[in-house]
């Protein structure tokens, strides 16, 4: 019986201690400590600077965010288009320091001091750039979407060609390059058109080639 008590009263003063010391560690918690949790998992932000089509941009962006969403988002450049997100379609083609790149693949904190040249940047309804001009003659679109990453890929590819890197279907590393037509399908093979306007993409793109050979 007294073993019996004695742990009856043990339980019981357990108890007692518990509670008191749940009640004196609420009261002792600081307000900062509650917030805190909230706090676990906010953005990082960071201040990014370049140049986009000629004019200085100064954002404040989540680290997270992709060069595609930045200009998109932020800077309210429409023209370059967000079709798969995964660097597959190459609607998201810009141009990044004289090279295309696709925007929805890389984030927009690395290109701090680049120079970014999207579809607004090439041209104006009053003076097209020789490839938007050349898209218009030979109806190289149709739903016009992929359109703008199809110029801004075509750019790139003519500079490539002007600076003789080779494809990968290049057949002689020690002669001129010349655009032909494999090599022309095979350096916009990573631009997708859904309307399957290919012929007439390609027909453009040879004749500004042809002009500027």
């Amino acid at each position: 019986m007294q073993i019996s008590g004695r742990l009856e009263l043990s339980r019981r003063h357990l108890l007692i201690v518990g509670a008191a010391s749940l009640a004196a560690s609420s009261v002792a918690t600081p307000p900062a400590a509650a917030a805190q949790p909230a706090a676990i998992g906010a953005p990082v932000m960071t201040r990014v600077s370049f140049d986009v089509n000629g004019e200085t941009h100064q954002l404040e962006l989540d680290t997270r965010t992709t060069l595609l969403d930045a200009l998109r988002e932020h800077l309210h450049l429409t023209g370059t288009k967000k079709g798969c997100d995964h660097g597959q379609c190459g609607a998201c083609t810009v141009i990044v320091d004289g090279r295309r790149i696709n925007s929805c693949l890389t984030l927009a904190v690395m290109h701090h001091g680049d120079e970014i040249t999207t579809i607004e940047g090439l041209g104006t309804p009053d003076g097209l750039h020789p490839l938007q001009a050349a898209f218009v003659e030979h109806d190289g679109y149709q739903c016009g979407y992929c359109t703008p990453g199809q110029i801004c890929s075509a750019v790139g590819v003519l500079a490539e060609v002007k600076a003789g890197i080779p494809s990968h279907v290049t057949a002689d590393l020690n002669a001129p390059l010349r655009l032909t037509n494999a090599e022309l399908r095979e350096r916009m093979s990573g631009n997708i058109c859904r309307c399957g306007a290919y012929s007439n993409i390609a027909e453009a793109i040879s004749e500004v080639a042809g002009r500027s050979a």
